[in-house]
């Protein structure tokens, strides 16, 4: 194996823990040290004093086409099929359907809509087109029009990201489909859509459980530490490890309130999106999420209020991707500092500054542990 024996993880978290076991089954030494005291990274959950199993940091919906990514996440445990719904909100009071489908045009427009092709000839007539997509608010425009726009996407952005579409990489909304036919699953072009029967963080204590891993909680990365380790995989802001050098690398942060809501109507879904001007951006229901309450809308909610990360304990939960680039380039100076520096890499969303589901951490983990292996061993 060479002189590669003991390597340091920092974060607890998806990608830590897919390098940290995948390391530790080759047969290294693996340290893990979050500043945290729990497991799990922002997919950390529990049950909570009314026997409800809540996500600590949002809910986490487990969705991916990726059959190697589900081969390994599911060997740590028992997993059960979820179909994710969400509704917005109106002001009118009553709720649509997203992504956008027939019967949120229907709801919206207050207009009948027999089939999936009339649909999509009335969106296309409300839609206003555009020669050259620059930012967000031309793509969305461009494909639903200014009302739906304006509806579903201004006031949430704003809230979000503190930015107007304008501002907004096209990116970021490009990853919302937009359907004509009565489909109201969030993810139903995934082949696999599924939720850890016991929790994520069953999981994750699963993950670690090796003779050749060790994990330390309540345990911030010093400067310095990894300089006790062959080499280091570091789960963190990639800016807070090089002192801020270029500036900080923004991000999004949440506030969560979460409360017990008795003598509530049944729902079919799990999650409500706010379309107004106020401070929420979306509402979970945990009981709607299998395994997780007792199958009602009464119980334990979750509402969710955006902020910056340096209002919020610098919790960092989502990279800004501005239309001009302005944060990548600098990320991309502390990527090629990072480049010469041969005894680090920084994974995870942090450390590569991506705004990732965690279907893809685990891949980009994968494989770069399997990349890292086959030039160090």
């Amino acid at each position: 194996m060479g002189r590669m024996q003991h390597v340091l993880v920092v974060g607890a978290g998806f990608a830590g823990a897919t390098y940290a076991r995948t390391l530790a089954d080759r047969g290294l030494q693996v340290t893990v040290v979050d500043k945290r005291d729990h497991l799990g990274g922002n997919a950390y959950d529990h049950v909570d004093g009314n026997g409800t199993r809540v996500h600590r940091y949002g809910p986490h919906l487990f969705h991916t086409n990726n059959e190697e990514v589900v081969d390994w996440v599911t060997q740590w445990g028992e997993w059960v099929g979820y179909d994710h719904r969400v509704r917005a909100l109106l002001p009118s009071g009553k709720t649509a359907p997203l992504p956008i489908n027939r019967r949120t045009l229907e709801t919206v427009f207050d207009v009948t809509l027999p089939d999936a092709a009339a649909a999509e000839q009335f969106l296309a007539r409300v839609a206003e087109p555009t020669e050259r997509i620059a930012n967000a608010a031309d793509y969305l425009r461009s494909r639903i029009g200014s009302q739906l726009t304006n509806l579903f996407f201004r006031p949430y952005t704003k809230k979000m990201w503190d930015l107007d579409l304008e501002d907004l990489d096209p990116s970021v909304v490009k990853r919302l489909p937009l359907r004509f036919d009565d489909e109201d699953r969030y993810f139903p072009g995934d082949r696999f859509q599924i939720m850890p029967r016991y929790g994520y963080t069953s999981i994750f204590e699963r993950i670690f459980d090796h003779p050749d891993i060790r994990v330390q909680l309540d345990q911030p990365f010093v400067r310095g530490m990894e300089g006790d380790y062959d080499f280091a995989f570091l789960s963190m802001p990639i800016d807070e490890y090089y002192d801020n050098r270029f500036g900080p690398l923004p991000y999004r942060s949440i506030r969560f309130d979460h409360r017990v809501k008795e003598n509530q109507p049944d729902m079919s879904w799990a999650v409500t999106n706010y379309t107004d001007d106020g401070p929420w951006t979306r509402e979970t229901c945990w009981g709607m999420i299998p395994f997780h309450g007792n199958g009602r809308a009464s119980g334990t909610h979750t509402r969710e209020q955006p902020c910056d990360y340096t209002e919020n304990n610098l919790e960092r939960y989502y990279p800004v991707r501005t239309s001009d680039g302005r944060f990548q380039k600098i990320y991309d100076e502390y990527l090629r500092l990072s480049s010469a520096d041969p005894g680090v890499n920084f994974i995870g969303r942090c450390g590569t500054y991506q705004y990732l589901d965690m279907h893809q951490v685990i891949n980009q983990s994968l494989q770069g542990a399997k990349k890292w292996l086959q030039h160090h061993l």
